[in-house]
């Protein structure tokens, strides 16, 4: 099973937004920079089965482009677990029901899918993974996804993203 972790575009502001946190959208520039980035994922070969989200709207607006740049009509299964304020570990729950043959994309946030990250690789939640605004990495599991069972394929920067797309 593949797992991408990928954080959401570039959204507005904070200082500029005067709405609820969970409604702050991607600027048009954050729209142009994540469809570049995930066509950088689709020419390395990634084929998603799943798509998840952050029920926030920049990670959804992130997702619905996901399904675009992919051509993929699958329902984008928003969850909590990805929320920026939920346990890092609640995640681990949501890919061991997955097929071993799945390849999922999940959509969040910093330092979340950092955290994620390293529950995944290492068996708990430490610093020093973190990517920046659409930005992602790769984890595979063989076997039945355990935390610390899993291996990093590669962790990639926006700009590198965008330069194979």
């Amino acid at each position: 099973m593949e797992c991408i972790l990928f954080r959401h575009g570039i959204a507005l502001d904070q200082k500029d937004w005067d709405g609820q946190e969970a409604h702050r959208p991607l600027t048009p520039e954050g729209k142009r920079k994540t469809r570049k980035a995930l066509a950088g994922l689709r020419q390395l070969g990634i084929n998603p089965t799943h798509i998840f989200s952050s029920p926030f709207a920049r990670a959804l607006q992130t997702a619905r482009l996901a399904q675009q740049v992919f051509g993929t009509s699958d329902e984008i299964q928003v969850q909590d677990a990805l929320r920026p304020d939920a346990p890092p570990d609640e995640l681990m729950g949501i890919i061991a029901t997955l097929p071993d043959d799945a390849c999922a994309i999940f959509v969040g946030h910093e330092p979340h899918l950092g955290a994620t990250a390293s529950i995944m690789l290492f068996g708990k939640a430490s610093g020093g993974l973190s990517l920046k605004k659409s930005g992602g990495g790769s984890v595979n599991f063989d076997g039945k996804p355990k935390a610390g069972r899993g291996t990093l394929n590669w962790w990639l920067a926006p700009s590198q993203l965008r330069s194979l797309g």
